[in-house]
């Protein structure tokens, strides 16, 4: 177990991982926190990523089995301790890892007696299991177990439904969720006159992700949810409003996008986020509160306007003309 002291700044908004443990192959946990926020931002953060984390994470799982000795699901099979719906069941549990996506095809060849566990199932390439010892049948004869599998990606919880029964295959409840749990609690503190707020997250997963790898694709998964927002063009805007809208253009490299045409110049700008820029994250988070979230956004601010942004530096403006320059240089040149 990784367990860190709670430090907390009062300048940037920062996040940190304070504990990190592994408590079973199939069961890891981590603690986070994320301050200073201002009073209310922690539970609308919070509510906001419990939800991505449980909802948003893909996971991979066995949705289906087929073999030919079955001949219906709760049958018994001589030779075999366990039922077929307890063998379902126990498929059922197999946590994968992996980023394929589609459904594909796996199977169990053994031969009996003996345990049959994970490791015994045949994957695809670039499908892993995460913990081989798991338990799926026990033949008491020297029998020959064949199982056909299908692997599938997807997010949520499916539940098998009647209709999904075909000849000799049997459709297996499918939890693709990766985060089996997730909490916040929030933390107020005074700081001066200003009540601020602390947010803890902890996060338990099955071992097919971290924690941080969970809080990092839920984290990408809710951003990308918002941006067709930042598309969103209002309808009835006259162009004789924007005519006399002014831009500072004071960056250096400003004026090699003069010779674009104007429209195809601010939709490409438009469209390229600044989170795609390798920009720090104290840097990233300042540009968001002032409600710059794209290219355009950045070049419609002078360097005069950027240095304003709380917490911003000279040095935090000459590296974002630095990253700028080469966006610019790859997108136009």
């Amino acid at each position: 177990m990784v367990q860190e002291n709670v430090i907390i700044s009062t300048r940037a908004l920062q996040w940190k991982c304070v504990e990190s443990r592994t408590d079973s192959k199939r069961l890891y946990y981590g603690r986070f926190i994320l301050a200073p926020l201002m009073k209310g931002q922690a539970d609308t953060i919070g509510i906001a990523m419990r939800r991505a984390l449980l909802g948003e994470i893909e996971g991979t799982c066995i949705t289906r089995a087929k073999s030919e000795k079955i001949p219906h699901e709760y049958s018994t099979i001589i030779g075999i301790q366990e039922s077929v719906h307890e063998i379902l069941m126990n498929l059922k549990e197999i946590v994968l890892r992996s980023t394929l996506y589609g459904t594909h095809d796996a199977f169990i060849c053994v031969k009996g007696p003996g345990y049959v566990t994970a490791q015994d199932i045949i994957l695809p390439p670039s499908v892993e299991i995460v913990d081989n010892t798991q338990h799926i049948a026990n033949l008491t004869e020297p029998i020959n177990l064949y199982i056909e599998l299908k692997i599938t990606r997807n997010r949520g919880y499916h539940i098998k439904t009647p209709n999904n029964f075909q000849d000799r295959s049997y459709p297996i409840d499918a939890v693709f969720m990766p985060v089996r749990n997730a909490n916040h609690s929030i933390h107020s503190y005074v700081n001066g006159n200003e009540k601020q707020e602390i947010l803890f997250l902890e996060i338990w997963t099955n071992g097919s992700l971290t924690p941080k790898e969970a809080l990092h694709e839920a984290s990408r998964n809710l951003i990308d949810l918002f941006i067709p927002f930042l598309h969103a063009e209002e309808e009835n805007f006259h162009l004789e409003n924007n005519q006399h809208k002014d831009t500072l253009p004071l960056f250096t490299f400003h004026g090699k996008l003069t010779k674009q045409k104007k429209n195809k110049k601010e939709q490409t700008l438009k469209s390229i986020f600044i989170d795609q820029s390798e920009l720090p994250p104290r840097v990233y988070n300042c540009l968001k509160r002032s409600n710059i979230h794209t290219l355009l956004d950045l070049l419609n601010n002078s360097q005069k306007d950027l240095i304003k942004i709380k917490h911003f530096r000279m040095e935090d403006v000459k590296h974002i003309l630095d990253i700028l320059e080469l966006e610019i240089e790859k997108h136009f040149a």
